[in-house]
């Protein structure tokens, strides 16, 4: 008898691994940023020290689902990114857990030195509001191209989250464009 069971688990096929994420579909025409962000001049206001901005933004760490941005003492996140050089920036990749994941972004192009008191002061350049599908896509959100034509740096700020828990959580940060 218990030949015959080891013989029927035998023929049972094995699960299917699972499927990998889809590759990100760079824009035509478009470069990932990365390389051309200035690394000394990168900041994060509100982030958990343990899980800190190179885990969503630096190549590789992002990749890892293990890996991750957390804001710290509520859901709020403020993000400078300098460049090396002036960049045209054409779209932007986020991605995070659907329940705490971004919801608002407001986007601020050559704006040094915001904070979370000054930070409503200025009209954004852009805003997203990132729904949960959007945030578990591999698939980048077209700017306006106009407004990002000569960047020198880039300011993201995360104003809330998709449950309006205090923890906002961020995978990944991808920036698009060209020299």
């Amino acid at each position: 008898m218990a030949a015959t069971n080891t013989a029927a688990a035998a023929a049972t096929p094995a699960p299917a691994p699972a499927a990998p994420a889809p590759a990100v579909q760079v824009p035509r025409g478009q470069v990932d940023l990365v390389d051309f962000i200035d690394w000394t001049g990168v900041e994060c206001l509100n982030q958990d020290s343990s899980h800190n901005i190179v885990n969503a933004l630096k190549q590789l760490y992002r990749d890892d689902e293990g890996l991750y941005l957390a804001s710290d003492s509520d859901e709020q996140l403020l993000i400078y990114i300098p460049f090396m050089q002036v960049v045209k920036l054409h779209s932007t990749l986020i991605k995070g857990p659907e329940d705490e994941g971004p919801k608002t972004v407001k986007l601020f192009s050559n704006k040094e030195h915001m904070g979370f008191s000054n930070v409503n002061d200025y009209p954004p350049s852009d805003s997203l509001d990132l729904s949960p599908d959007h945030l578990a896509e591999n698939k980048p959100t077209t700017l306006k191209y106009v407004k990002f034509q000569n960047v020198r740096s880039l300011t993201i700020f995360i104003e809330d989250n998709q449950s309006g828990s205090d923890v906002t959580k961020i995978h990944k940060i991808a920036l698009y464009g060209s020299t």
